[in-house]
């Protein structure tokens, strides 16, 4: 039995054991089995605001998840007085995992050097995630940091310590589901005599690199703990993408008077391409809002769009598995919701927050945690909105301020509007003046869905958002 030991500065507190089945045939990891608290941490990555992934990225394991590390790097490069406060930088660079209060019990913390904290008023009537806030309300500092519920029987999001298989592309199968013979044959795996079992110890880091290797790969397994191969990057889609992706998305249209969101597109007349856009503040808003949704909430949004990773499998598995501890769960997983008061007014992506309750002076979002003599309403604890701490305008919306104006390549590079950019765009793509050619687009919930994909798996996120709809002639009045 071969066996790989964690390295020298990890702490064997903080590492999970984990029995793989090897096929040494074609040095590939058929199946790992492993208890709940490896299964805890794979579908915590359900949870994880996209911000934080491309942070966590950023500070270790470098991977191109479409056009999102240019944008958080747009966002990181903006000045501070670009957004209404300086509370609203920080919320889409670090932004708040609304699921916290579990995945602070995971057995390995990837956010453990950025806890979030909670504070309120005295009178309890509102709370926030900064100090020295004044409560609308009753008027007094809200400073008194609300203790979180540490409750915790069982797993994190498993019940009990059962034993799971994990497939190399992060199906996860209850053993009584599947028998060892139909897995194998499935996998590809036909000679026994090429199959060993080794035992591996994962830690925080190697947990990280599976994350990250699992949005480029079918194949993270193998890679995190056979090979250790340099990550892919996601890489570009075809320009006509974008036909693709709306053909195959769930999602409803809505009514052309609902569009409210318009944007000016430069695009190439030759190459069909859309070299780069001139935006207001709301198309930007709705930009920076990608930064703020859960990972699981964009794959519900592409469980029918083919892409390099195998994040949809993992997803699948969270609603077909029996082994959840409740149904409250579940939803945690597939349909994540966002922390309070992180959401983008402008209702496009339809995403809703989640509602905290403080119960026997602790904070939970389990309603079956409140008391039957309690309503839900009564123990809520309502937010004091992060975006407007220092912003005098009532009617403002979203993280910039306005009116602004901001220039938006198709990789969604973005910067306050800049010629320079827009000539420098030019002249990469070799690009003419006499080739370029103006169009007005109007954005509602189906572009905003398809703009959301496409910036996930690409890196011409305008182009085939906007592309088809270019190409067709316009209707004759």
């Amino acid at each position: 039995m071969a066996e790989k030991k964690a390295g020298l500065n990890e702490d064997l507190e903080n590492v999970i054991t984990l029995k793989a089945s090897v096929d040494r045939g074609s040095n590939k990891v058929i199946f790992v089995e492993s208890d709940g608290d490896f299964i805890d941490v794979l579908f915590s990555f359900l949870t994880m605001p996209m911000g934080r992934i491309v942070r966590l990225a950023e500070d270790s394991v470098p991977v191109e998840i479409g056009c999102m590390r240019n944008l958080y790097q747009s966002i990181k490069k903006f000045d501070v007085h670009n957004f209404r406060s300086i509370a609203c930088k920080l919320m889409l660079l670090l932004p708040c995992n609304s699921a916290y209060l579990q995945c602070k019990n995971l057995k390995l913390k990837f956010d453990k050097d950025w806890p979030t904290r909670y504070f309120k008023c005295c009178q309890r009537c509102f709370f926030s995630y900064y100090t020295s806030v004044i409560c609308s309300s009753c008027g007094s500092s809200i400073s008194g940091e609300i203790p979180v519920d540490n409750t915790q029987v069982g797993g994190v999001f498993v019940k009990g310590r059962p034993r799971l298989i994990i497939t190399d592309d992060l199906q996860v199968i209850s053993p009584v589901s599947a028998t060892s013979i139909c897995l194998f044959s499935k996998l590809g795996v036909t000679d026994s005599k090429t199959t060993e079992e080794s035992t591996f110890n994962m830690g925080v880091q190697e947990a990280l690199n599976l994350l990250m290797h699992s949005f480029v790969s079918k194949t993270p397994l193998t890679e995190i703990l056979l090979k250790n191969e340099p990550i892919p990057s996601l890489g570009d889609v075809h320009s006509c993408q974008g036909i693709s992706i709306d053909s195959q998305m769930d999602g409803d249209t809505i009514n052309e008077e609902e569009k409210n969101i318009s944007l000016k597109l430069v695009v190439s007349k030759s190459k069909k391409i859309v070299c780069y856009a001139e935006a207001q503040e709301d198309f930007v808003n709705l930009l920076c809002s990608f930064l703020t949704l859960p990972l699981g909430f964009i794959l519900e949004k592409m469980r029918n769009v083919s892409w390099k990773g195998c994040l949809g499998q993992l997803y699948k598995s969270v609603e077909d598995l029996d082994e959840l501890k409740s149904n409250f769960h579940k939803e945690l997983l597939v349909n994540p919701k966002l922390a309070p008061g992180f959401r983008y007014e402008n209702t496009l992506l339809g995403i809703e927050e989640t509602s905290f309750y403080y119960v026997d002076k602790k904070l939970t979002t389990d309603k079956s945690c409140i008391p039957d003599n309690a309503s839900a309403e009564s123990v809520k604890l309502n937010v004091v909105d992060p975006k407007s701490h220092e912003d005098k305008d009532k009617s403002a919306q979203g993280f910039l301020k306005g009116p602004a104006t901001f220039t938006v390549t198709d990789n969604l590079v973005v910067r306050p509007l800049s010629l320079i950019l827009e000539m420098s765009v030019l002249q990469e793509l070799k690009v003419p003046f006499t080739d370029i050619e103006d169009h007005i687009v109007h954005m509602g919930k189906r572009e905003a869905l398809l703009l959301l994909v496409a910036s996930f798996i690409g890196d011409s996120a305008l182009t085939n958002t906007f592309i088809r709809e270019l190409r067709e002639p316009k209707q004759e009045q």
